[in-house]
């Protein structure tokens, strides 16, 4: 099992290609918290992350106390946190929040082609792409990421195709044009991470870097493949050819955490996505992830989520 691609589909990864920008200096476009929108857009999500392909010309973006990024054609920056941010000619300038423009994709014929500035001759533009996703119990890639990061691509490279494809369903649209929108963002955001991945530093020490570690990677690639299984540090450790002491080492060093407490929270996690989206019984949720007691699962489960399984799903 691929960790990478079981956390984006545990955590209900939704997406949207929302905005075509064409922007003439000097310019400024504020996007609001996504605590403020996300509801709006993904209403059963709970975390915002925000990207935005560069499709020509320059700008920059920031985020409160962070550098400002330099941006450039075949450049996508990333909000993965909802952090409200801003893009601009120059660093500092402040443009106005239009919560009301955000709105859920069946309700607007997407992507929105939107102009901006007061200039005469276009000097850069971009298209803004969001995804809704769950942020908890347990969702170790927002945990990774920074709240501010980009990568680059060749404007004519692959980040670039998702783009283009895009723009050419909103110029004739399609039955199924919602569904293919939906999909290229989140093709787009999977393609971005991988790059991002790609250019962490040797000594990055998350759950990111752990993919990348022979250990560590093979280890979670076992425990996300079969989560109901009865792993235990020994049995792991055996798997990745480690120590039972080395093992539980290197993984602390990686992740932050001991192996089986990964393995709890992660198990959480799945249990509520399920949760969320079946009407499966908390006993036999509880048994598909690995535990023979439904009552052994729902202490479990508060302590990690804060609420009995069946009050959780009730809130919902």
């Amino acid at each position: 099992m691929d960790a990478l691609s079981d956390v984006l589909r545990a955590v209900r990864l939704k997406g949207a290609i929302f905005f075509d920008v064409h922007a003439s200096d000097p310019w400024a476009a504020e996007t609001p918290a996504g605590s403020q929108i996300v509801g709006r857009m993904f209403p059963a999500a709970e975390n915002l992350i925000s990207y935005h392909a560069i499709t020509h010309g320059t700008c920059w973006a920031s985020v409160d106390n962070e550098p400002p990024l330099f941006l450039t054609a075949g450049d996508v920056v990333v909000i993965p946190h909802g952090d409200a941010h801003v893009l601009s000619t120059t660093p500092g300038m402040r443009g106005t929040q239009d919560v009301e423009r955000y709105r859920a994709p069946n309700e607007l014929e997407l992507p929105v082609s939107i102009s901006m500035g007061s200039g005469t001759s276009e000097s850069a533009g971009f298209v803004c792409g969001f995804l809704g996703c769950d942020a908890r119990p347990y969702n170790p890639l927002l945990r990774s990421l920074p709240r501010l990061f980009k990568v680059s691509d060749q404007v004519d490279g692959p980040l670039g195709a998702y783009v283009q494809i895009a723009l050419a369903e909103s110029k004739k649209p399609r039955i199924g044009g919602e569904s293919v929108l939906g999909r290229l963002s989140e093709l787009m955001f999977v393609d971005v991470i991988r790059r991002y991945l790609e250019t962490l530093p040797p000594d990055r020490l998350d759950w990111l870097a752990g993919l990348r570690d022979p250990h560590i990677g093979r280890a979670l690639a076992e425990m996300h493949r079969d989560p109901g299984h009865d792993w235990t540090l020994e049995s792991l450790a055996h798997k990745v050819a480690m120590s039972r002491s080395a093992f539980a080492e290197h993984f602390m060093k990686f992740l932050g955490t001991p192996p089986m407490q990964y393995l709890t929270n992660w198990r959480m996690q799945i249990a509520a996505s399920q949760l969320r989206s079946t009407t499966d019984s908390v006993a036999v949720i509880a048994n598909r992830i690995g535990y023979d007691s439904e009552a052994a699962f729902s202490r479990a489960f508060k302590k990690v989520v804060g609420a009995p399984p069946s009050e959780w799903r009730r809130s919902r």
